[in-house]
């Protein structure tokens, strides 16, 4: 209902009316998809968190994991076609790591609230799909983030599973045997509830998102203390509640980029490594594809993968991918960082 003007506006009629101020234009370069993922088979609150494996023999034909929290977990070609499903319940967070023999994937297992596992997979690549071995107690309390650390001086696999309470512990993965053996190392703690997560392997550093504060920093090796450094915050303009999810592009030695999901406004904020320092931020969309929005899990892989993403790809969940269920959205690197004038 219109609310009536007072007496003094409707005398002064004549009077120059003083301009009203007007929002500043959104000046967040969007980034076109180049592919989508078939959607997940559940509805609501179903798709997560990505995974990339890059074929080094042939990166056209490379793969992407994703995670259906309340079904289990897919993996899908470059062109977004679903190849295989693994039922599971409650998978959240994965990651994983080519060892040269076998190229390992772990997610974070939220079947059991009260004590969080990790659960394992072999990804057949030739026929493109996972192989279970296993699920494995981390500690008490929800799993939710899941990443994965390789110890370069002695090729060590170790696991980080963020609980929802902000407690990550750190599990030492040991593959010698058939069955793996996974061990619980270290433990570190955010006062509140975090989840994305992402070791770098060149540097030897985790970075782990406390969803209504910031990023932080700590050494990833199990010897290193347990107590982290904020390295970002949520600020509400350059990174909006909740931060979500992480990954690297990595350059030389020490230097890329941290990539983090601001999901309250539906945009990636990117920032300079090794400092982190704020390189700029965008969004998915204007194309053929539908845009992405309130992300929850990234993942980026640098490289050749084939025409369509010469440099590296990036994989964000689609929160809203109406009218169909949630699914992952494709995105070229080179294209990301011509769109920020970055390099």
């Amino acid at each position: 209902m219109r609310r009536a003007l007072p007496l003094a506006l409707l005398l002064s009629g004549c009077a120059t009316a003083t301009p009203v101020a007007q929002p500043a234009a959104d000046t967040v370069p969007t980034v076109a998809a180049t592919a989508e993922t078939d959607p997940v088979d559940t509805a609501a609150d179903a798709a997560d968190d990505p995974a990339i494996w890059r074929n080094p023999r042939d990166p056209a034909k490379s793969l992407v994991i994703g995670t259906d929290k309340q079904a289990g977990i897919h993996v899908y070609d470059l062109k977004g076609k679903r190849l295989s499903f693994t039922p599971a319940a409650r998978l959240n967070n994965v990651d994983l790591r080519d060892l040269g023999a076998r190229v390992i994937v772990a997610a974070s297992d939220r079947a059991d609230k009260a004590h969080g596992h990790v659960a394992l997979f072999t990804l057949d690549t030739a026929r493109a799909r996972l192989v279970p071995l296993g699920r494995y107690q981390s500690g008490a309390g929800e799993a939710y983030g899941m990443c994965l650390w390789q110890r370069a001086r002695d090729k060590a696999l170790f696991g980080f599973v963020v609980m929802k309470d902000g407690r990550v512990d750190q599990v030492a993965i040991d593959l010698a045997a058939a069955t793996p053996r996974v061990t619980t190392v270290r433990s570190m703690k955010l006062a509140t509830q975090a989840e994305g997560c992402v070791a770098d392997d060149r540097t030897g550093l985790l970075y782990v998102a406390e969803e209504d504060v910031g990023i932080w920093r700590f050494g990833a090796d199990p010897a290193a203390p347990v107590t982290g450094t904020k390295v970002a915050s949520v600020d509400g303009k350059t990174l909006v509640a909740d931060a979500e999810g992480l990954a690297i592009a990595p350059r030389g030695r020490t230097g890329g980029y941290l990539v983090v999901s601001s999901q309250g406004d539906s945009k990636y904020t990117l920032y300079r490594l090794p400092d982190v320092t704020f390189a700029g931020y965008f969004r998915v969309g204007g194309g053929t594809i539908d845009g992405t929005s309130e992300t929850d899990g990234i993942e980026l892989a640098l490289g050749d993968f084939g025409p369509d993403y010469p440099g590296g790809l990036f994989v964000a969940q689609d929160g809203d991918n109406a009218p169909d269920t949630q699914n992952f959205k494709y995105v070229s690197w080179n294209k990301v960082l011509r769109a920020l004038k970055l390099r």
